[in-house]
């Protein structure tokens, strides 16, 4: 790789992390070429990006976006690289899962937004409830006081009916 081939990569990192909201290293040694390009398709379902890079052009890229800095010190070996800029969780839970199943694949550590995480707290990160499940309890949340409302109208317009039911009885 030449040095413009270099800048280029430096500065396409760059961008994309600048536009993530989160970032996670993961540790890929052991896997099969044929497991990455299946976790590759996993990871590009939920809109994830997955990239290796050499780590000294990621430190560099890293150094001048001046985010995520506590991920330099996890700059050793085989890393892969997540990033997502629509639900921050959704790594986590694609690489619990590929652990889960194939015992491979160790989480270093990540941001999410601007937090740290190390790489042991990802049983934990993978538990959290994805940004659509967020949602949707947020507007059942929203929901219930507006059935419970119609629940109490109804239940007005119905002992109303049985009332005038019931002195219709009387008077026949």
């Amino acid at each position: 790789m030449n040095k413009n081939e270099k800048q280029e990569l430096i500065s396409e990192v760059k961008e994309i992390l600048k536009n993530s909201n989160a970032v996670y290293l993961t540790d890929y040694s052991g896997i099969a070429v044929e497991e990455i390009n299946g976790l590759r398709n996993d990871f590009r379902n939920k809109g994830v990006k997955y990239k290796v890079i050499k780590n000294t052009l990621f430190n560099r890229a890293l150094s001048e976006v001046g985010k995520f800095e506590k991920l330099s010190e996890h700059l050793e070996g085989m890393t892969g690289y997540a990033f997502t800029t629509e639900d921050p969780v959704a790594p986590a839970k694609i690489i619990k899962k590929f652990y889960d199943d194939k015992k491979k694949l160790s989480l270093k550590a990540c941001y999410i937004e601007d937090q740290y995480y190390n790489g042991d707290q990802l049983a934990i990160l993978a538990s959290l409830p994805t940004k659509s499940e967020v949602i949707a309890s947020i507007l059942s949340s929203i929901n219930a006081p507006i059935s419970g409302i119609v629940g109490v109208i109804n239940a007005v317009t119905r002992d109303l009916v049985n009332v005038v039911d019931q002195i219709s009885k009387r008077s026949v």
